[in-house]
């Protein structure tokens, strides 16, 4: 099966808003900042508008341009290198008059066309590398004609922009700052559903539950009802599956049983393959349809079992029954996860193991149950050891077998090893045989766990 990708849904929002919001937060910035700028810069062209207006209107009312009242009363005009300046020229281009200002300083004419004013505006830099914005404009008087230019210091602006821009964008990084929370804040609002549906469904799967229950918004509610159709269909199919493989061993017992008694009532070569044939029929429908019992059994949602509890009942029984073998059972102070599955499959696995362990011990058997971390996470562990002869390395596939034994004296069928493995692999638990510190057989089992101890889940 593919492996699946995970994600956080709530993080993918947050880092696609994030996104979102960055790009709209620097292009507003960088927006009020030319919008600002350009602000700026009319409100300069209209006080410079109003200069030359000024200075036409003391150039009209007096009768020598070169007359120390024409002037502005702005005072930045009579600072050196203010950037702020004016000058009148005749229309030879001689300068006539100007201000105190411009010290140093020749001030080009503007070469751009004038409008129907008479207006030209533009940019310069003077000779101290102070941007300018010039506003030039011709008046006559009488019968002569003047050029009235005007200067300010666009510098200056510039600075304010540069200002207004840095505390533009702190206040937008607060307000992203705050977004971003906000945004942070709604997702894990709106993803609780999901949260509650994904713990449900996993309390179904860890067995605390036999459906998912709960109310959930109406995105999600189709979901949740689709789900517990699912695990009410599941289960009809694997009790119409018990069914039919209940149905199935007495359908063939009583054909292989006649096959049997006939075979057995005649001689010859052919009622021995008769016998032979239906013997191995038998041994193979049992085979396959304890496997069938064993897949249905396991593929139920919802169970879990009590793995201390089931060790020490097992404990117990087995200290009966093996009166003379010494039984020392051990656990972690911090307790044990519970089984996920059967409490009657796990009763079977861990008690033919148990069983065995007593039969060929000489007198001591040692139960360990805990719990081990490993690349499928965490998982149930049961060890058993004896003090009994012990298996060696190339014995250990054999007895895995469904009815080898290795040795004839001692009672049972031989098949207690196989029921367990069969189980184990149907869990996806492992089982390993080693040699142990006791001098016998050491053996190690692997089996999957419930997420938290709780009380039983309720009869469907």
């Amino acid at each position: 099966m593919a492996k699946m990708r995970k994600g956080s849904i709530a993080a993918s929002l947050f880092w696609l808003s994030a996104g979102w919001l960055i790009v709209a937060l620097v292009a507003t910035g960088f927006l009020l900042t030319e919008l600002y700028t350009r602000a700026l810069d009319t409100s300069l062209s209209q006080t410079l508008d109003f200069h030359v207006e000024s200075l036409a209107g003391a150039l009209l009312d007096s009768e020598d341009p070169r007359s120390p009242d024409i002037a502005l009363a702005d005072p930045r005009f009579g600072r050196p290198r203010s950037g702020w300046y004016w000058v009148i020229r005749n229309e030879s281009g001689q300068v006539v008059n100007l201000s105190t200002s411009v010290v140093g300083i020749d001030l080009p004419e503007i070469s751009r066309s004038a409008d129907s004013l008479g207006r030209s505006t533009a940019m310069l830099e003077d000779a101290f590398g102070t941007k300018l914005r010039v506003v030039e404009r011709r008046v006559s008087v009488g019968d002569r004609r003047y050029t009235i230019e005007v200067s300010g210091n666009f510098t200056e602006i510039q600075q304010l922009v540069d200002d207004f821009r840095g505390q533009a964008f702190i206040v937008l990084g607060a307000v992203g700052a705050m977004l971003a929370i906000m945004s942070t804040i709604v997702a894990r609002f709106a993803m609780r559903p999901v949260a509650r549906l994904s713990h449900a469904i996993e309390a179904v799967r860890e067995g605390e539950r036999a459906e998912i229950g709960g109310r959930y918004p109406r995105e999600i509610a189709p979901l949740a009802e689709e789900v517990n159709e699912l695990l009410r269909s599941n289960a009809q199919i694997i009790e119409r599956a018990r069914s039919q493989v209940g149905n199935l061993a007495h359908g063939l017992k009583t054909p292989i049983a006649v096959l049997r008694n006939e075979a057995a009532a005649n001689q010859g070569s052919l009622a021995d393959v008769v016998r032979s044939e239906a013997d191995k029929m038998s041994g193979m429908v049992t085979t396959y349809l304890d496997r069938a019992r064993l897949a249905a059994r396991t593929s139920l949602v919802g169970k879990r079992a009590d793995a201390q509890l089931v060790l020490s009942r097992l404990v117990r029984v087995m200290a009966k029954i093996h009166s003379g073998v010494d039984i020392e059972f051990e656990t972690p102070d911090t307790g044990v996860p519970w089984f996920r599955g059967d409490e009657a499959d796990l009763e079977e696995m861990v008690g033919n193991l148990l069983d065995n362990a007593c039969k060929w011990s000489s007198a001591q058997v040692r139960v360990r149950l805990g719990s081990a971390r490993d690349a499928r996470g965490t998982q149930l562990t049961v060890r058993i050891e004896d003090d009994g002869p012990g298996l060696e390395p190339q014995d250990v596939q054999k007895v895995l077998r469904r009815g080898v034994r290795l040795d004839e004296k001692t009672p049972g069928s031989g098949l207690g090893l196989d029921i367990v493995k069969e189980l184990v692999d149907v869990y996806g638990g492992t089982l390993e045989l080693t040699r142990s510190s006791l001098g016998g057989l050491q053996v190690d089992l692997r089996l999957p766990v419930a997420r938290a101890a709780g009380p039983a889940p309720a009869a469907s």
